[in-house]
């Protein structure tokens, strides 16, 4: 499998708390900040839980 690099474009102020745990799960917890991750499928759901806080940016084999 390959990696995803995702980066955080939302801030997750006034979100459900299950929301802001995805993020941390992630990795993520700072508008703008990215993380290469494995590619998946766990990380892909949690990628699609909250597509409105994060966008993939690339995605390498």
């Amino acid at each position: 499998m390959g990696t995803i690099v995702v980066k955080q474009i939302g801030s997750p102020i006034r979100r459900p708390k299950d929301q802001l745990a995805t993020l941390k799960g992630l990795g993520l917890n700072k508008m703008n900040r990215t993380r290469e991750l494995e590619d998946t499928p766990s990380v892909r759901g949690m990628v699609n839980k909250i597509p409105h806080m994060v966008v993939i940016i690339e995605e390498k084999n």
